[in-house]
């Protein structure tokens, strides 16, 4: 091969070489720049979660902190006293914590069926044409603010129970034996059952908005292959669609629980603010939230604000009991399950 030739072929090769280190060093920027994503990705994630945990740990040490002068004079005798007399500084937690988990429990016995009703009809029963605007509907509810609930619920709601629902349950239920007392007093109005039902219509949203997600989240073959073996549709919700979103259902329900308890302006204007237990639903009473918005700005002296911020640590506390009892329960039945 003549000289010419021999460095036409050197000319290839050399630059088939060079492409090929071209495209190698191509695609190592490349995938440098995608590791470097993904790691910039992975540690920005992480942060994302330290940081909660780093907040959530700082709330919970500033509330201990700052509750440290009324658990060192009252002593667990503060979560069982009744006494509420900012006067001569003595403070209990008990009727606070009565009427945060009476309320609760009365809003969630009316909104879970209630909630989990809407979300059954919107999914399986609802017309298409109907369905968006009560969907619409319900989801409003959760954007109109406490403070509206509140006063719709002071000026017009509690007349409206002073009047009709109140007499009723006090002249029917209110002489039978055993639950009579829930129902037995004069009908103020406000108290401890109003804002109940307040607290019912405003976790609504949440909990009847996650189950219809959840339920439309339903294979349609699992659905369908209930209905072909002659089954009702109340029991391919029962059997079927329950089983299967049973995860997202509770979390709504847990997400609502936990609008409930910390709830404070709604409950504020309704309940009565009264530091006292009573028996009756009927009566006023107050909530730890309430008591908190009531009196914080009041309270004079470390131990009056000591014993609000201890308070605040007893919601914390209890809803932080109330999540991890459901997610063991959960636990539970997805093991039983399999």
């Amino acid at each position: 091969m003549d000289p010419a030739g021999r460095r036409s072929v050197v000319d290839v090769a050399l630059h088939d070489q060079a492409v090929v280190m071209a495209e190698a060093a191509t695609r190592a920027k490349v995938l440098g720049r995608l590791r470097l994503g993904d790691a910039v990705f992975r540690h920005t994630t992480r942060a994302a979660a330290i940081g909660v945990l780093a907040l959530l740990s700082a709330v919970i040490v500033s509330l201990i902190a700052g509750s440290v002068p009324a658990v060192r004079t009252f002593g667990f005798g503060f979560l069982l006293s009744e006494s509420w007399n900012p006067v001569t500084d003595k403070f209990g937690a008990l009727p606070a914590i009565y009427g945060t988990i009476v309320t609760s429990f009365i809003a969630m016995l009316i909104a879970i069926p209630v909630g989990l009703m809407i979300a059954f009809f919107l999914t399986e029963l609802c017309p298409q044409w109907v369905r968006r605007p009560i969907g619409i509907a319900i989801e409003l509810l959760a954007g109109i603010p406490s403070i509206i609930y509140g006063i719709w619920g002071l000026f017009v709601f509690a007349p409206f129970l002073q009047e009709t629902l109140q007499p009723f349950l006090i002249n029917t239920l209110g002489n039978l034996p055993w639950i009579g007392s829930l129902f037995a007093g004069p009908p103020y109005g406000i108290g401890m059952l109003t804002s109940g039902l307040i607290l019912a219509i405003m976790v609504l949203p949440f909990i009847t908005s996650i189950s219809r997600d959840v339920f439309e989240a339903v294979p349609s073959v699992l659905k369908e292959a209930a209905y072909g073996l002659g089954c009702t549709t109340w029991e391919v919700v029962r059997n079927v669609v329950l089983p299967y979103t049973r995860v997202g259902v509770i979390g709504g329900v847990m997400l609502a629980l936990g609008r409930a308890l910390g709830e404070t302006m709604a409950v504020t204007f309704v309940i009565g603010n009264a530091h006292r237990i009573s028996a009756s639903i009927l009566a006023p009473g107050t909530t730890i939230s309430a008591t908190i918005a009531n009196e914080f700005t009041e309270a004079v002296g470390d131990l009056y604000t000591s014993a609000l911020i201890e308070l605040g640590l007893i919601l914390f506390v209890i809803t932080f009991i109330v999540l991890a009892i459901a997610r063991y329960l959960l636990l539970r039945i997805e093991r039983r399950i399999g």
